[in-house]
């Protein structure tokens, strides 16, 4: 398939927009910590709208600056919109219950909006317009899960000697283990969810 300059460009604005985000908000972790700089550091690290946010920084770097064996791997439909999934996810998990959970000023609001708004906008226009998703299947839907998945048990395994979860609602500190497993299938079923729309709007797609 035959890469555009508007493609190119696009990708441009979401990997820079993306690495943006990421670096501003690890600038504003070290300086409003309230721990040691490397459990900062860690912490900063401990949550999924970073890890994914990274993630979508490197996908469309890879595919911009044509790293062979990464683009070829992140090119494919089936990993864009995995990687659409995830970034959906952490938009729509924010600003449906994180968001009135607190009140961000200045350049935390910028960052905020950054992640958790205008890189899933913009990497979900993308996929709309670029990715060619009419073979994706829900059969490869459970492949998807694993990454969120092994989020889950690291945070888990962490929190459990740290004490630390990055979100409220898998906080098995005040809501015991029953309570936050409960809530992580509910955050699973919304990861199903976005991936069957998505699949089927990409067998929709003319592309």
């Amino acid at each position: 398939m035959t890469i555009t300059t508007n493609q190119r460009i696009a990708q441009f604005i979401i990997a820079s927009i993306t690495w943006v985000a990421v670096i501003l908000q690890f600038y504003l972790q070290i300086v409003n910590r309230t721990t040691a700089v490397p459990e900062a550091v860690i912490r900063y690290f401990s949550y999924f709208t970073i890890l994914t946010n990274l993630l979508v920084a490197v996908c469309f770097t890879s595919l911009l600056l044509k790293e062979r064996k990464a683009e070829r791997f992140f090119k494919q439909p089936s990993v864009l919109t995995a990687v659409t999934v995830y970034i959906l996810i952490v938009g729509l998990v924010y600003n449906l219950v994180l968001r009135s959970q607190w009140n961000p000023q200045g350049l935390q609001l910028l960052a905020d909006n950054l992640l958790h708004s205008i890189t899933p906008l913009f990497a979900l226009l993308y996929w709309i317009v670029y990715v060619p998703a009419k073979e994706i299947s829900w059969k490869q839907t459970p492949a998807w899960m694993l990454y969120p998945f092994f989020y889950l048990i690291y945070i888990m395994i962490r929190g459990s000697f740290s004490n630390f979860y990055p979100y409220f609602f898998i906080d098995v500190s005040k809501l015991g283990y029953t309570k936050a497993f409960t809530n992580a299938v509910y955050v699973t079923v919304a990861f199903f969810a976005v991936s069957l729309v998505l699949i089927w709007i990409g067998r929709k797609k003319k592309i």
